[in-house]
């Protein structure tokens, strides 16, 4: 008996997807070896390229196991290898972000003791602390 057409499709459509995520993988290796000699902006654009796909790929995974007939035919045991992997990832975030920003508020008070602090970016700093919902 042959596949019905809606799982035609769907498999199509799920190897359309990783194929998809294999290449962005392989643009991100590639990429790696040339942002060793990045200068800054180059490393910005590339951390929030990274962002970006990140999001459209947890948007996607949220999407996938919003899916009835997905999370009704996966087995408990892809989900929780999914669980587990999610929340190593959330966990690593985490504690980057606690790193990333304790550090950063570390440099900015030195700045600060020196007098280093460009005034004109001091400025917005402060027009962000009064704005709601930024930071």
């Amino acid at each position: 008996m042959s596949e019905p057409l809606v799982i035609k499709t769907l498999t199509s459509s799920l190897e359309r997807w990783v194929e998809g995520q294999k290449a962005v993988l392989a643009s991100l290796q590639k990429a790696e070896e040339q942002l060793k000699g990045a200068d800054r902006l180059e490393l910005v654009l590339a951390t929030r390229m990274a962002f970006r796909h990140m999001i459209k790929t947890l948007e996607a995974f949220d999407r996938w196991l919003q899916d009835h007939f997905i999370v009704g035919h996966m087995p408990r045991e892809m989900l929780e290898e999914v669980r587990g992997r999610v929340w190593e990832i959330m966990r690593m975030l985490l504690e980057l972000d606690i790193e990333h920003t304790s550090q950063f508020k570390e440099h900015l008070a030195k700045l600060a003791r020196e007098g280093r602090l460009n005034p004109l970016l001091a400025v917005q700093g402060v027009e962000r602390e009064r704005a709601p919902g930024v930071l």
